[in-house]
């Protein structure tokens, strides 16, 4: 069977280049071994944010006195929880199912592999058959990165020691968890278990945890988490996985957790192996797939996008690289761009950043000045936040007045982050942005006030 797109993986840069290129008119085959929506949709971004959500009534209603509101008997049922996600990721499956068939993919569950190339294109197995397509992307995502750590595999198959695919199909909470990993991951099911009356310590070998975060914000975000009973060794070396326990080095001792459940959240790997990339000499570096600005690998005809690159493994990331590649495809001009890719922890608060930091901006030896404000400042903050400690942070280039980044600590932060990273993309100086309306009142208002306040 002849196409003139084969995709190789149907998660997001995979799913949104399989429906922009069929409803171009391409005929198309998108080949998926588990469930369309990959990581994503099944056992990352959505999934974690229905606990989250359900996590962030429960600690609204907890505290509800501060606000007038009192309850009685409050609970949270995890296994209501985790059924309302179940539903929530059927749906939203079947909607990228839906899409695939309205825009006339075709789609192979199946496991797929480059098998080389002849004069009609690329050869790529899905399962027992063979595909030929004209132009190939290569969207295989990633997997959790599994260090070899004394123990671990061994805790791993026994069911100790869970990935984030596991311990979203816990049907019981543990009464004890040990996250190895300070990272997004690591720290969103931190919020989520602490939240629901786990006993949650996390272990990371940096000296602090939401990788390359805004110190200020993150130091303010683990005081949170603080306030709240998680435990955190920072600077803590991993050395082994015990029974009912994690054994780490700190400080040059060498120390126990116990634990009943125990997260492995060190990060990921794109999934460059077994696909068969050496069968068409494809170019990987650093553990990703080579591309340019236009998606394109040192293949003619092939492209890569999403997890599988290494380089900025966000969802959104790999929808916006998904349509560079079918942009290109389609001889349509476009250039993937990395200066504005916004970043979010969606712990409660949420922890938004996006362009440079403070931090980056002094590395890079670029001209920048800092404007630092109070979430207070915002009234709509000040109204639900009763005794809420956030910040924001505004970085501006000095000489261009152009906005070079926005970091965020509050709630409704991924949601206004997008208006800082349109100015970034868009290249907008102060002037400009000064002239634009903001609702009111509104959380995001602080973005305006920080404009305001740089003179």
């Amino acid at each position: 069977m002849s196409y003139d797109l084969i995709i190789l993986g149907g998660g997001p840069a995979g799913y949104l280049a399989a429906e922009r290129a069929g409803h171009a008119g391409l005929k198309v085959a998108l080949i998926e071994e588990r469930s369309l929506g990959g990581v994503c949709l099944n056992e990352g971004c959505i999934p974690t944010k229905t606990l989250l959500y359900s996590a962030k009534i429960h600690d609204g209603a907890k505290h509800g006195d501060k606000y007038g509101v009192t309850a009685e008997g409050l609970k949270i049922d995890h296994g209501t929880v985790m059924k309302r996600k179940d539903k929530v990721v059927k749906t939203l499956v079947s909607g990228v199912r839906t899409a695939m068939k309205a825009n006339g993919v075709e789609v192979f569950q199946a496991r797929g592999a480059i098998q080389g190339k002849n004069e009609e294109g690329y050869l790529v197995s899905a399962g027992e058959q063979i595909l030929t397509g004209k132009k190939l992307l290569i969207a295989a995502g990633s997997s959790p990165a599994v260090p070899p750590i004394p123990g671990l595999k061994e805790g791993l198959e026994r069911g100790y020691v869970l990935t984030s695919r596991e311990i979203l199909e816990l049907k019981e909470p543990p009464r004890s968890l040990c996250v190895i990993g300070g990272g997004v991951i690591g720290l969103e099911f931190a919020s989520y278990f602490t939240s629901i009356g786990t006993k949650v310590r996390v272990i990371e070998m940096l000296d602090h945890i939401a990788g390359e975060n805004d110190p200020e914000l993150v130091s303010l975000l683990q005081a949170e988490f603080e306030k709240r009973g998680v435990v955190f060794d920072l600077g803590a070396k991993v050395t082994a996985i015990e029974a009912g326990g994690v054994r780490y080095e700190k400080d040059g001792e060498s120390r126990i957790a116990p634990a009943d459940l125990v997260l492995l959240s060190i990060g990921r790997r794109a999934n460059i192996r077994d696909i068969g990339l050496e069968s068409i000499n494809v170019f990987t570096q650093r553990g990703g797939v080579i591309v340019d600005d236009r998606m394109r690998t040192n293949q003619p005809g092939v492209y890569a996008a999403g997890d599988v690159t290494g380089y900025s493994m966000l969802a959104h990331t790999a929808y916006r690289e998904a349509e560079a590649a079918v942009n290109d495809i389609l001889g349509i001009s476009d250039r993937m761009r990395y200066d504005a890719i916004p970043a979010v922890i969606y712990t409660n608060p949420e922890l938004a950043s996006v362009g440079e930091t403070e931090g980056s901006a002094k590395g890079k030896g670029l001209p920048y000045k800092v404007v630092k404000l109070p979430m207070r400042f915002s009234g709509r903050y000040l109204a639900e936040n009763e005794g809420g400690s956030g910040i924001m942070k505004l970085i501006v280039n000095e000489k261009t007045r152009q906005v070079l980044g926005v970091q965020a600590l509050s709630n409704y932060a991924s949601e206004f982050i997008v208006a800082a990273g349109t100015w970034i993309e868009a290249g907008m100086t102060l002037d400009r942005i000064k002239k634009i309306v903001f609702p009111h009142p509104t959380v995001s208002e602080i973005l305006r006030e920080a404009v305001f306040q740089y003179e």
